[in-house]
């Protein structure tokens, strides 16, 4: 005669729990389980987080629905980033809502193809990335990645537009930002930053710029293509230290773009200016600068 054991649960129940507790997960730190996934080469992980649907916008791979994509783009993704030793480092998180903004340093194995010129020697790259998780309910996601892939292979690809402008629009010192940005004003935007600000270019952290004179030197140059930076501001993620705004960027000084896709990440210092703007795009300047 069998011994009951009223303490073990049934199989069915036991998997049910942790459906439920992974997409406890996925919801706390939708990113962490995005590159759990493409680590691992395992797209259940998304597949049982968000039941519904998982939708990406890679810059390299494009847009991925539906599950046969995904399994596909989660294989190649982890095969790539073995191959390139990845360790992947997070510099910051905005989370507002259903949205999160997560900034990350991904390290890579040099192969020789960068926009530096180094030769694949084994030393390590810093590549700078930000990917947008937005979940409207329990079910479904969206991720959404920008970067310049300048560092990984030296060239610049146009990202065409992932979202629509929007009537968001950022406040106080982003604001102010924004408009000297457009408006081509070296001294505007020079002054929305702290004394020690920075900004950083898409190409990586070591193309920081920081401090009034380095500012003003490379938004002067910047400016240089006959006036500002236009962009059109999609969505606004703001947690009151740091404002996330993605947008379209459409016209650099005198010259007309096509509309492409980036995202800028704007960080307060305590006294009310910025304390550094982080951008993540692949918009090639008019000007000789890479």
């Amino acid at each position: 005669m069998g011994v009951e054991m009223p303490w073990f649960p049934e199989f069915t129940s036991a998997v049910e729990l942790a459906r439920r507790q992974t997409r406890a997960a996925g919801r706390a730190d939708p990113v962490a389980q995005y590159f759990t996934a493409l680590n691992e080469g395992d797209a259940n992980v998304l597949e049982t987080a968000w039941p519904g649907e998982v939708v990406i916008y890679d810059p390299r791979a494009g847009e991925i629905r539906g599950h046969k994509q995904l399994r596909r783009f989660v294989s190649q993704n982890q095969s790539w980033l073995a191959e390139r030793h990845a360790r992947i480092e997070t510099v910051a998180s905005t989370v507002v809502g259903g949205r999160a903004v997560v900034e990350l340093l991904a390290h890579l194995a040099s192969d020789g193809r960068e926009g530096d010129g180094r030769e694949g020697d084994g030393r390590e790259l810093a590549w700078p990335v930000a990917v947008v998780a937005e979940s409207v309910d329990d079910w479904s996601v969206v991720f959404r990645t920008y970067c310049s892939q300048w560092p990984v292979d030296g060239r610049r690809h146009l990202r065409p537009p992932i979202l629509k402008p929007g009537l968001a629009r950022p406040a106080d010192v982003v604001g102010r930002y924004q408009a000297a940005l457009d408006a081509g004003d070296t001294e505007a935007v020079v002054s929305t930053f702290e004394p020690d600000g920075y900004y950083r270019e898409p190409i990586g952290p070591h193309y920081d710029h920081r401090g009034a004179l380095e500012l003003r030197s490379f938004f002067a140059m910047y400016f240089s293509a006959g006036g500002g930076i236009g962009l059109q501001h999609c969505t606004v993620t703001d947690d009151g230290v740091r404002c996330a705004v993605e947008y379209n960027c459409v016209r650099w000084g005198s010259h007309d773009l096509p509309p492409q896709a980036g995202i800028g990440v704007y960080e307060r210092s305590p006294d009310g200016l910025l304390a550094a703007a982080r951008v993540y795009d692949d918009v090639e300047a008019p000007v000789g600068h890479p």
